[in-house]
């Protein structure tokens, strides 16, 4: 982290198998089903607009679907933000659960912070939505 750019990274393992987390994070009208504080958004092609609880539209660009390496990748173009880009992987650790990456680049850095503060609880509640176990 710099004064200016900001990278964090959140991690969680659940106890279901990967296709299933895939299922929900890789299909980008989802959101709002899993990220507390989203109330809805609306895809048009590679275009996401978020709206967030408190009535602010954010406009984001999604660059990345992809089913086989279960990776999601999303721009926020907000005027807010000079730079962002967001990455989710879902990992198959083989044994039945998932390894799930979310991954925040912003400038402004505080950008950065909120946002990942924002996905280490959106993981978190991904987990109760899926109703499957975090496994330590």
């Amino acid at each position: 982290m710099t004064a200016r750019r900001g990278s964090m990274r959140h991690t969680i393992r659940l106890a279901c198998p990967p296709d299933v987390v895939w299922a929900m994070v890789g299909e980008a009208a989802r959101l709002p089903e899993w990220w507390k504080g989203i109330d809805e958004c609306t895809v048009e092609g590679d275009t996401r607009t978020i709206l967030t609880r408190s009535g602010l539209p954010m406009p984001e660009r999604i660059l990345t679907v992809d089913p086989e390496l279960r990776r999601f990748q999303y721009r926020i173009t907000s005027p807010l933000l000079v730079e962002h880009l967001s990455t989710i992987d879902v990992h198959d650790l083989g044994d039945g659960t998932s390894f799930v990456v979310y991954s925040v680049d912003a400038e402004p850095a505080v950008l950065a912070l909120i946002i990942a503060g924002g996905a280490r609880a959106a993981l978190t509640n991904l987990a109760e939505v899926l109703g499957v176990e975090i496994v330590a």
